[in-house]
């Protein structure tokens, strides 16, 4: 396998630690070069604490792996120094990870018009773009240079499926309030809002309750998955299109 250089985006704060860290994990372990970016660059990121103990009573976290993988990425000289994305050469990457999160942190990068416009540039490329969970939206929201429409408008794809933010939030907001809802709408109503015909492209998946069959969805060169049980196999997928 030919080493590739891979983005991968991340807010300053509040990044899933599983969906960067297991790519990031991964790549690297077959010899590929990942790029971080932030908004400004410079300085490293950093994930949800909460996810590196337990939301909750100790649970809801991140699986022991993904932590060691964290702890181990955080060292690593490409996280400690990222790129901005105002200095994103989309043309210098072979492909792009939006990984997702949930907490008030993650809004910098899903809402960034920047970060944004750089995505739909690295669309218009043809190269594979993988995105997962929260990281859909960020795709949602990009407009195609050439139809204005979502790059998403007409793709097939997953994200979080509404049932499991809901029940994340339901089972937390008494303690932790809209911890789980990054925004009044839900992420796969977003998501589906985009979608030329949404009954046929969106993808929900098996039901999932903190565990059970992984999911991933592949249209052409776009993978997507849905939350962080998924992500080693999407992960995965990704090394098989590099």
């Amino acid at each position: 396998m030919k080493p590739r250089k891979i983005l991968i985006p991340v807010p300053d704060r509040d990044f899933d630690v599983t969906e960067v860290a297991v790519p990031w994990r991964l790549l690297t372990d077959h010899g590929h070069q990942v790029v971080f970016a932030t908004e400004k660059g410079g300085q490293a990121a950093a994930c949800d604490p909460r996810l590196l103990k337990g939301v909750l009573f100790g649970k809801l976290g991140a699986k022991p792996e993904a932590i060691e993988f964290y702890r181990q990425m955080e060292k690593s000289p490409e996280f400690q120094k990222p790129i901005s994305w105002n200095s994103i050469n989309p043309s210098k990457f072979y492909a792009l990870v939006l990984p997702g999160g949930h907490a008030p942190g993650m809004k910098q990068y899903l809402a960034s018009a920047a970060l944004q416009e750089k995505v739909a540039e690295f669309w218009a490329l043809g190269r594979p773009v993988a995105a997962i969970c929260h990281g859909v939206i960020v795709l949602a929201r990009a407009k195609d240079v050439k139809t204005g429409k979502s790059l998403l408008a007409s793709r097939e794809t997953t994200c979080l499926p509404k049932y499991m933010e809901r029940m994340a939030y339901f089972l937390t907001f008494w303690k932790l309030g809209k911890y789980y809802r990054t925004y009044p709408k839900y992420v796969e109503d977003e998501v589906r809002a985009v979608l030329a015909d949404p009954e046929t492209q969106f993808k929900r998946g098996p039901t999932t309750l903190g565990g059970g069959e992984t999911f991933v969805v592949e249209d052409r060169n776009y993978i997507s998955a849905r939350w962080p049980g998924d992500a080693h196999v999407f992960a995965q997928r990704l090394l098989e299109k590099l």
